[in-house]
């Protein structure tokens, strides 16, 4: 049987009562389970705010677009990035008319600190700061950079649902977190997103934001009481962004196992680890000390990534590459050759199959592929 990349585990049938109870009530939209769902990841995460939306790439682009208006950045001015992430947390800064500078990674893929203060100039706004595979890299000093320079953080967790660093989940000391429920992401949906900014007044606002500029939203209205309850102002020119009941009637049922789940990823990790940490044409992608990650990705580096990706695709196991330099796409070509270790990484990493329905038995086939044909 074939071995995929990614295969979400939903449990069904509690998904389904979940989203009759949704049909039954005739409330798909914004609604009732949208707030339970925003309720049950603030407990989860112990962030102060969250906002359930359509999809993580809607919520860095209505970051972006909420900051740059209340800190009246300029269009043309600069988001430090990183060229070895999913294309959406780059197109975000350009949805909002900024420009992204691209800095290199480290040996965990995340952005390299060093690498963003040599890229700080006077038109520099913000870093966006993405934890690859779950990895917290050197977060902490690129907190600190950004607290020092005076720069705004965005923290892309699309990987991150059940990170915890030093005990704590990852997104309590960013300016705003964005988080991902995509389909084969650790808390898989069919597609959707939470923002969770730091200052209430903030979220607040990005809650009118995603609704098309409205002050108060259907649900709210519907809940009220008088003959002016259809009454709402206009108050920005916003987005349709917002989440619906059926994607967090999902998310409720999968929030209940995603630390087991997460625990599960650790011990697929540590299997691939104890069988391919002595090969020494095989590199793994080390993590952070004190970073409980969610395991999202598994990566691997090897010289001859694409022949040993053939070679696997023989056997019918399925990786993946996350990512490809942007930089090596037109649309941010101009940034080609500014980092040589995200360029050196795209060409060497790769993703192994992670996910609830492998086993030990599939790890020591992949692991023994690997060894068999990764570069000598």
């Amino acid at each position: 049987m074939a071995i995929q990349l990614f295969v979400p585990n939903f449990r069904i049938q509690e998904c389904l009562d979940e989203i009759k109870e949704c049909l039954e009530k005739g409330w798909t939209g914004l609604g009732f389970k949208t707030n339970q769902f925003e309720e049950a990841w603030k407990a989860y995460t112990g962030l102060p705010n969250a906002h359930f939306l359509s999809s993580n790439t809607v919520g860095l682009h209505l970051a972006f677009e909420l900051l740059k208006t209340k800190h009246n950045w300029a269009d043309g001015d600069e988001v430090i990035t990183t060229p070895l992430t999913f294309v959406s947390s780059n197109h975000a800064i350009l949805y909002s008319q900024l420009s992204p500078v691209f800095a290199d990674v480290d040996d965990s893929l995340c952005l390299d600190p060093e690498s963003i203060e040599a890229r700080i100039t006077d038109r520099t706004r913000a870093v966006i700061y993405v934890g690859v595979g779950g990895n917290v890299g050197q977060y902490e000093r690129v907190l600190k950079l950004c607290r020092d320079r005076g720069l705004v953080l965005i923290l892309d967790a699309a990987h991150m649902s059940g990170t915890r660093f030093h005990g704590k989940h990852v997104g309590h000391d960013a300016d705003v977190t964005v988080f991902s429920f995509q389909a084969v992401k650790n808390l898989p949906t069919a597609d959707s997103g939470m923002i969770c900014f730091r200052d209430a007044e903030d979220d607040a606002r990005a809650r009118k934001m995603s609704w098309l500029g409205i002050n108060k939203d259907t649900y709210a209205r519907t809940a009220s009481q008088g003959a002016y309850k259809w009454m709402y102002d206009v108050e920005e020119v916003g987005f349709k962004y917002h989440g619906n009941s059926i994607m967090a009637a999902i998310g409720l049922v999968q929030l209940k196992y995603l630390d087991n789940d997460n625990s599960y990823r650790r011990q697929l990790a540590s299997w691939y680890e104890e069988l391919l940490g002595g090969h020494a044409n095989v590199r793994l992608v080390p993590i952070t000390k004190g970073c409980e990650s969610s395991r999202h990705l598994f990566q691997i580096r090897v010289k001859n990534r694409d022949e040993l990706m053939l070679a696997l695709n023989e056997h019918e196991v399925y990786p993946g590459v996350h990512y490809r330099d942007n930089t090596e796409y037109r649309m941010y070509a101009h940034g080609k050759g500014q980092c040589p270790k995200s360029h050196q990484a795209s060409n060497e990493i790769l993703s192994l199959p992670m996910h609830m329905g492998v086993t030990r038995k599939d790890v020591e086939l992949i692991a023994s592929l690997v060894n068999r044909y990764a570069a000598q």
